[in-house]
């Protein structure tokens, strides 16, 4: 049981990380369009950081 509250907490907590980052993304282009680059590269950084971190949290919980 307690895997299982694990998991939907670390999904529930990468989904909005995802959200934010996105969020925050936007906002940085929309603010200064010539550093899109810089903050897409990132943004896809800490989106992979966020996905890792959930997929960890799905293993160890089903062990």
């Amino acid at each position: 049981m307690t895997g299982n509250i694990a998991i939907a907490g670390a999904a529930l907590g990468a989904t909005i990380a995802l959200g934010l980052i996105g969020l925050k993304a936007c906002e940085a282009v929309g603010r200064n369009p010539g550093a899109s680059g810089k903050v897409l590269v990132q943004s896809l950084l800490i989106s992979a950081l966020a996905e890792g971190a959930l997929i960890i949290t799905i293993l160890l919980g089903k062990a």
